[in-house]
């Protein structure tokens, strides 16, 4: 097979430049080595960027991502959030890797960004010839390393269709969501339900705990009835009633994205009472308990706020 042709599907060789390296960067992109693309990484962390080539034979380390793009007919973005996307594609007074992206290259934003900053970025790409798609994921590392993440994919749909065997070959759940920005908007209220569900079990374990139930017992109740949610099926009794509280999501992840939900609905004008305290909620957390903690430990800031006593729980109110 030969490189894919401008305008044509992206199928193995083609060259994909893969920017950030992290829990989840890191085996998405082995995924694409093993489809047979030509991948060349960045990653700010050095130790990073060769280990990984080190792992997966013919994946080239680059220096920068000005030079992860050169040559590549797409070029993935897989970093915390739209901000540091940014400041990889533009740099300080338009600097950035963009200017190195050649022109019929597709950039795809695979990071949990805000679907307002998408579409400016879009829009900025679009005045140089260079196509974008958002494609956040859902499933978390474990999905990840299967190569079985839900894909969120929002552009023109003939972009779209052109990424479809690159996003392939990193998730098993492809959702074409609609325009620029539509599937970084759905990733984050899709967290928002999850974040919501993960606390409203987690409230009710502590209350069925103070009364004398017991927890995994509750677990299971939930599993078999109507409570039954993401959280209750594979992270409390993985995750959090086993104390290791080691999903891989970071807590101040999750809390960026539920700002970013809460933001999209105040920018549409949207009542959102629940998503506002449930926000201020997973803040607090970040907070309390810091940048490094995971997400499932969301349940021990809960517990801390019993431990205070019921006035602690008076003043939220």
């Amino acid at each position: 097979m030969t490189d894919s042709p401008a305008g044509g599907a992206l199928v193995p060789p083609a060259t994909v430049a893969f920017i950030g390296l992290g829990k989840m960067g890191a085996p998405m992109a082995a995924h694409l080595v093993k489809a047979g693309y030509r991948v060349r990484v960045f990653d700010v962390a050095e130790a990073s960027r060769t280990r990984f080539a080190e792992s997966n034979t013919g994946a080239t380390a680059c220096a920068s991502a000005a030079e992860a793009v050169k040559g590549a007919q797409a070029v993935i973005l897989m970093l915390p959030d739209g901000k540091v996307v940014g400041k990889v594609l533009f740099g300080a007074g338009n600097d950035g890797a963009a200017r190195a992206i050649e022109r019929g290259a597709v950039v795809i934003d695979m990071s949990s960004s805000s679907p307002i900053d998408t579409q400016a970025t879009g829009a900025t790409l679009a005045k140089t010839g260079l196509d974008m798609i958002d494609a956040p994921v859902s499933g978390g590392v474990k999905r990840a390393v299967e190569g079985t993440l839900a894909i969120m994919a929002g552009g023109p749909a003939a972009v779209v269709e052109r990424c479809l065997p690159l996003l392939r070959a990193m998730g098993s759940s492809i959702f074409k969501t609609g325009p620029l920005g539509s599937g970084h908007a759905m990733k984050a209220l899709n967290n928002y339900v999850s974040a919501a569900g993960l606390v409203a079990a987690a409230e009710a374990l502590l209350v069925g705990q103070r009364f004398g139930l017991d927890p995994a017992l509750m677990v299971d109740v939930l599993n078999s009835s109507t409570g039954k949610n993401n959280s209750t099926e594979v992270k409390f009794k993985q995750h959090i009633l086993s104390g290791s509280f080691g999903s891989g999501f970071a807590l101040a992840l999750m809390a960026k994205d539920l700002g970013t939900a809460a933001d999209l609905a105040h920018h549409l004008g949207v009542a959102t009472p629940l998503s506002d305290a449930c926000e201020s909620l997973w803040r607090e957390a970040r907070a309390k308990l810091g940048e490094a903690a995971d997400h499932t430990e969301i349940f021990r800031y809960l517990q801390g706020l019993g431990a205070q006593g019921p006035q602690a729980n008076a003043k939220r109110t």
